[in-house]
């Protein structure tokens, strides 16, 4: 037992980006387990963990010691000179924050190094540390110390020269030269070296291990770390010799002693180190700038002022007369006064009203602020909180006061238009983005532990490819879900990545810039945190959205959301074909043709509810209004999801239901005695049991953390409230308070819900009444994603809007209106940037329309353009009206390129070229215009195709089905295009191409199995041909081949639809084994023209068993006849397309046999299980 507690001084967590595997909360726990009162926290050049990590340790009990291990340049820190690699270019320093002058310089100096100086590393120098080094402990760090480093490179005088340096920055005692002793034979060198120095200059020595992963046994998780930083492996031998080892963990006080035996003082030093560290970080408060107000107004008086013109404006004559407006405005105004909130609605209204003054489209509202008539008549949020039955006290709540937080939804086009204008307004220092850091998911964990480990990418990615594809999986859920990947993961090789993927899984990867997340402060901002700049050059925070708001400051979100701007395009779209002008403010939220697009479920492209899921809850809603769209909002999320049934069968009438109180008639009535509100549960709190709205609000809050003591209070005095308000016995009121319980866990913001049924309705609106121009305008946004590009170009063509394909001489940069037509759009080819377009539109604009390929090259900017590029645009069928032969144009590419090049350095060098003579032209004489030879063949139809698909996301001049649909058609009982009736063991045939196939080995017994894209005209479908159906199929189970498919649907976690097979025939199989009658539909014509002759030769030329019919109108009406004993034939491919060539595509038809397609394996052996 040592006499003292060993105080850790230099520790890294996973903020030091890969090379720290300590999870904090574990760290500062542990360091409690150990007994030892106080911990530092020192990452690599950063204070990046510095609030979680002082909230960790009070939350322990244990003194947080905040600091930072800073890299240190040799000289002047903007000289950047160093030797290969980098690796004279900085040096360790450690220094902590004694107090709040020290924490406040450790701020600059961090900041310092991030924002001005960073070469391989933020690097701060002496000169900087000088101005800053007032509250500040110094210690020489590590083996990577300056002193250290000169030392061990054997120049000892440097090493000293150094060390008094140091020493001339800091004053006696706050400058220490640290020691370690992880085995390693430079740190007993240096151990001795500092023993000398130390006596000499009676600088105290201090004891520190180089903490970088909470206990021994986690040492692998930081090799591992450390490889994935630096690309390496884990059984590389030139790697071991550097490695960390197993005693860079959070060791016992013991076992600290007992390595300093020798070295008196140095153990005890820490404790010092400690006692004299007493920084209590400024957590909370209100830090918001004040916003200037006119001269001669209080903000008080300005904030009334706005108000009472909002009201006004936002409800006329009806302002003056309501009293219930009038004393709700007065009440919320009151509430904002009280808690110093004025400040922060006036900062938020000014820059919304700066939005809307400018164009930018601005979202109608989201979360709780939607709950504010405040919010509304200040036009912060758009939707009134007393039509939706919304309550303030939901969003700020005067019986628990906490900031209130307003996220607000702007175009992504011109998010940074406002934030610009905030940091304009507040000062460039005052504001900044905030940080986020990236964490290791599970499928990531597991490619990164895989590769360091030395397996290779197909067995990570067959492992990795196992976790289902839904935002925040984890792995030991998966473990448990996915049967496949809990054997998998016991096999030998795979156990080892398992293991450490758990360990790594959550841990911070990388750091980037929030998506949303601004900070507005006071004063300049490193008066409070530090900064640092994203991978653009922007200036962000060190510390993350939760710490920027724990140490009081104002952050908001900034959100971009692109259906604005599909809103906003669409209604610009619709003034140009119509003259109709519109604002989103005045798209009605009642709208029949709205409601009835939704009841169809034809919401492709609508807010929030296109997934096929939704598509298929809105076919049973009957939705009839705005109501019933928030509602379906609020429902259609995990556990509220198992009530849709219910609440539509009590919806329509065909389930009775019963209130378990009158009281709560008024409440839930709209949601048919459901509670899916958080508002329901507070209004019955107010209702039934007396409670304030600031009081239920506070009931919410308990009932959704469940805890067991609070919950016990909370119950009886709602018990006792409902007794008194209302005379409810108290057996009933525990009924309703359970009641109420069980939904509070589920409930959801109906401020939040609403807000977003407004958005809904109105690109609902959109596509309901104006469905060429929606869709045009949702195509337009989308110009970098071909997936939803073919998901949008599919439903705009089911809607009957023609999808007319790319032209050079016709497209613009986005989708364009014609009537009943949406032209296809150059910006969303693929391998066709952004540069490319602007270039062809100009050209274009100048020179009129391009009549060749080397035109073309001679007159878009060449440094703009590229091989494929021009390719890309040939492939895709965009040069289709200079010619239709593609092969042809393709072969034009090359030369045409390489004389634009020659032109465009001649044009640098000021000197004439033939495509100069040519561009002097007149614009009839172009050069170019001849066409292909007639004799060249073209690409075949199939490769046509398979470009279009691959570069626009859709088939331009035909489907890979065409050639077989007539076909396939008789075999089909589902098109692969109908996934709302493919729901989760539906059993079905399907008929379609293969257009993408990928053959892998199943992991038991390595059999080979494939995974196919089916297509046919109306969608596609992976489908999964496992081992024995791959076996019989053969060869014949190619890309291109025409494939009849049987099994049960099966729906992943994403809600993607897939087929498990338990038949696969080719076309041709499934002709000759299912057809039982063939029937010929010739007309009148055809009888007299002499093609029966011609059918009765290829029909003996196939001569079989099945039946050949005559379907003929005869007066009017159809007549059914064998063709005669001898018309029998034995269908094939061949045959069936003979007769199709005589009489047409669709006057020869296939009977099929009726036949049950066979259950999957899987199920039948399921069912015999429980019948057994």
């Amino acid at each position: 037992m040592v006499a003292q507690p060993f105080v850790h001084l230099h520790c890294h967590s996973e903020y030091s980006l890969l090379d720290g595997a300590c999870r904090i909360p574990a760290l500062a726990a542990r360091a409690k387990e150990l007994g030892q009162p106080a911990l530092a926290l020192t990452d690599h050049g950063n204070l990046y963990g510095a609030i979680e990590f002082y909230e960790a340790a009070k939350e322990e009990g244990i003194k947080p010691i905040v600091g930072c291990e800073v890299y240190i340049a040799p000289g002047d820190r903007f000289e950047k000179k160093a030797s290969a690699g980098g690796k004279d270019a900085n040096f360790h320093l450690l220094l902590l924050a004694r107090n709040l002058q020290g924490y406040r310089n450790l701020i600059h100096l961090v900041t310092a190094a991030h924002l001005e100086s960073v070469y391989y590393k933020p690097r701060i120098d002496k000169a900087l540390l000088a101005k800053h080094s007032e509250g500040l402990i110094c210690t020489s760090a590590c083996l990577k110390g300056e002193v250290a480093a000169a030392y061990l490179e054997g120049r000892e005088a440097d090493a000293r020269k150094i060390f008094h340096e140091y020493r001339e920055i800091f004053p006696a005692g706050d400058f220490l030269l640290e020691i370690q002793n992880h085995g390693l034979p430079e740190q007993a060198k240096i151990r001795e070296f500092y023993r000398g120095l130390g006596k000499e200059t009676g600088t105290p020595l201090v004891a520190t291990n180089d903490v970088h992963y909470v206990r021994k046994e986690q040492s692998v998780t930081q090799e591992i770390l450390v490889c994935i930083a630096t690309n390496g492996r884990l059984n590389d031998p030139e790697r071991k010799m550097k490695s960390y080892g197993p005693e860079f963990y959070l060791k016992e006080s013991e076992a600290m002693a007992k390595l300093f035996a020798d070295f008196p003082g140095a153990y005890e030093q820490t404790l010092a180190v400690a006692d004299r560290c007493d920084l209590e970080f400024e957590l909370g408060g209100n830090k918001f700038p004040a916003f200037p107000v006119p001269e001669g107004m209080t903000r008080e008086e300005y904030f009334r002022k706005l108000c009472q013109e909002g009201l006004r404006k936002r409800y006329g004559e009806r302002a003056g007369a309501d009293q219930e407006l009038k004393e709700r405005l007065e009440f919320e105004m009151g509430v904002i006064e009280k808690t110093g909130f004025i400040s922060y609605f006036l900062i938020v209204w000014d820059f919304i009203d700066y939005a809307k003054r400018k164009g930018i489209p601005v979202g109608p509202g989201r979360g709780s602020a939607a709950g504010s008539l405040v919010s509304y008549v200040l036009g912060i949020t758009d939707l009134c909180p007393i039509r939706y039955g919304l309550l303030f006290e939901r969003f700020l709540n005067p019986e628990r006061v906490s900031p209130p937080d307003i996220d607000v939804d702007f175009c992504p086009d011109r998010r940074e238009e406002v934030i610009a204008y905030v940091r304009n307004k507040y000062g460039e220092r005052a504001v900044a983005q905030i940080i986020t850091f990236g964490t290791m998911g599970a499928k990531m964990a597991v490619r990164d532990v895989g590769r360091v480990m030395g397996m290779s990418f197909g067995e990570t990615s067959r492992i990795a490819d196992l976790i289902p594809k839904v935002p925040g999986a984890k792995l030991a859920d998966a473990l448990k879900q996915v049967p496949e990947l809990r054997n998998l993961a016991q096999e030998e090789s795979v156990k080892p990545v398992i293991e450490a993927a758990l360990q790594l899984e959550g841990m911070v990867r990388q750091s980037g810039t929030h998506a949303a997340g601004v900070v507005i402060a006071d004063r300049d901002l490193t008066d409070y945190l530090p900064l640092t700049r994203d991978d653009t050059g922007a200036v962000m925070t060190q510390f993350s959205m939760g710490a920027v708001g724990d140490i009081g400051l104002l952050k908001m979100d900034f959100l971009g959301l692109k259906t604005l701007t599909v809103i906003q395009d669409c209604l610009l779209l619709v003034e140009k074909t119509t003259g109709k002008k519109m604002t989103p403010e005045e798209i009605p939220l009642d709208d029949p043709k709205t409601f009835e697009l939704l009841n169809r479920a034809e919401n492709v492209g609508v807010f929030q509810v296109e997934s096929p899921g939704m598509r298929r809850t809105c076919a049973i809603f009957d939705l009839k209004g705005i109501g019933d769209l928030i509602a379906l909002i609020a429902l259609y999320r995990p556990g509220p999801m198992d009530l849709i049934d219910e609440y539509v069968k009590r919806k329509k009438g065909k389930s009775q239901f019963s209130y378990e109180h009158p009281l709560l008639e008024k409440i839930s009535a709209e949601t048919f005695g459901v509670l899916i509100y958080q508002e329901q549960v507070m209004a019955a709190a107010r209702v039934l049991a007396g409670y304030s709205l600031g009081q239920a609000d506070l009931l919410r809050r308990a009932m959704g953390k469940k805890k067991p003591e609070e919950m016990a209070k909370q119950r009886e005095t709602f018990v006792l409230g409902c007794a008194k308000t209302n005379e409810i016995p108290r057996s009933q009121a525990v009924r309703i308070f359970e009641l109420l319980e069980k939904f509070a866990g589920y409930g959801f913001n109906k401020s939040h819900s609403a807000a977003y049924a407004v958005l809904s309705c109105q690109t609902a609106y959109l596509k309901a009444n104006y469905p060429t121009e929606y869709m045009a305008s949702l195509l337009s946004h989308e110009l970098d994603n071909t997936d939803k590009i073919a998901l949008f170009t599919a439903e705009a063509q089911n809607m009957g809007i023609v999808i007319q394909p790319p032209s050079v001489n016709s497209s613009e940069n986005k989708f364009t209106v014609q009537p009943n037509r949406i032209l296809f759009g150059l910006g969303a080819i693929k391998n066709v940037g952004g540069a490319c377009v602007d270039s062809i539109l100009e050209a274009r604009k100048v020179g009129g329309k391009f009549v060749s390929v080397e035109d073309f090259c001679s007159r878009v900017d060449y440094k703009a353009m590229n091989k494929k590029a021009v390719e890309s645009l040939i492939r895709c069928g965009a040069f289709d009206e200079v010619s239709s032969n593609r092969a042809w144009l393709a072969t034009k590419v090359e030369g045409a390129l390489a004389l634009a090049a020659s032109a465009s350095r001649d044009k640098e060098r000021g000197q004439g070229t033939l495509f100069g003579l040519m561009e002097e032209s007149a614009p009839g004489e172009k050069k170019g215009t001849e066409k292909a030879p007639k004799d060249f063949p073209d690409w075949p139809k199939r490769d046509k195709l398979k470009a279009e698909k691959e570069l626009l996301g859709f088939y331009v001049t035909g489907h890979p089905a065409d050639e077989f649909e007539a076909d396939l058609r008789a075999f089909r009982t589902l098109n692969l295009g109908e996934p709302d009736e493919m729901q989760s063991g539906t059993v079905a045939r399907l008929a379609g191409v293969v257009t993408a196939m990928e053959v892998r080995l199943t992991q038991k017994d390595k059999k080979p199995y494939a995974r196919v894209m089916l297509e046919d005209k109306t969608g596609r479908m992976e489908v999964m041909i496992f081992p024995d159906l791959y076996r019989e199929a053969g060869t014949s189970l190619k890309v291109g081949a025409p494939l009849v498919v049987g099994g049960s649907v099966d729906t992943d976690a994403e809600e993607r639809v897939r087929l498990r097979t338990s038949e696969c025939v080719t076309l041709e199989a499934a002709i000759g084994k299912w057809v039982t009658h063939v029937y010929l539909v010739p007309t009148q014509e055809d009888l007299a023209g002499g093609k029966m002759s011609q059918i009765k030769e290829i029909v003996e030329s196939h001569a079989g068993d099945v039946p050949v019919r005559l379907e003929l109108e005869v007066e009017g009406k159809k007549v059914l006849m064998e063709a005669g004993a001898q018309m029998r034939i034995r269908p094939t491919l061949a045959g069936i397309g003979k007769l199709r060539e005589v009489l047409g595509g669709e006057r020869v038809k296939l009977a099929v046999q009726a036949i049950e397609v066979p259950k999957p394996k899987w199920q039948t052996r399921r069912a015999q299980a429980m019948n057994s």
